[in-house]
């Protein structure tokens, strides 16, 4: 299933790399590449996680303290946090009652750079 990033998740996810290249060089590929490896996983298997609220569903990143919340829409999986694990639970919540377009590129799995 194709899946996009809701725009403040897209906006996390570009400051969590960014936050990882400050401190030390080349630490924000592996954490991208450990964001985009669960992201083609709930691609496959959206289904595969729990309900952590109402239908948003949450996957844990391996190594970096990251879960990716997300909701199965009609024709597609839609990201709705990159969120840190230690952040302030449920800040997300009002993302679920926007109507914003997502970010990233059709039929992708990851977000553009």
């Amino acid at each position: 299933m194709r899946c996009e990033f809701h725009p403040d998740a897209l906006a996390e996810y570009e400051e969590a790399a960014r936050y990882y290249a400050g401190c030390q060089e080349g630490l924000e590929l592996r954490f991208m590449a450990s964001v985009e490896a669960v992201v083609r996983q709930i691609a496959a298997a959206p289904d595969r996680w729990r309900i952590l609220e109402r239908d948003v569903r949450r996957c844990l990143t391996t190594v970096f303290p990251y879960a990716i919340l997300y909701t199965i829409e009609s024709d597609r999986v839609l990201i709705v946090a990159v969120m840190h694990c230690h952040r302030e639970p449920g800040y997300w919540r009002d993302r679920l009652q926007e109507n914003a377009e997502p970010s990233g590129p059709p039929n992708s799995a990851s977000p553009s750079r």
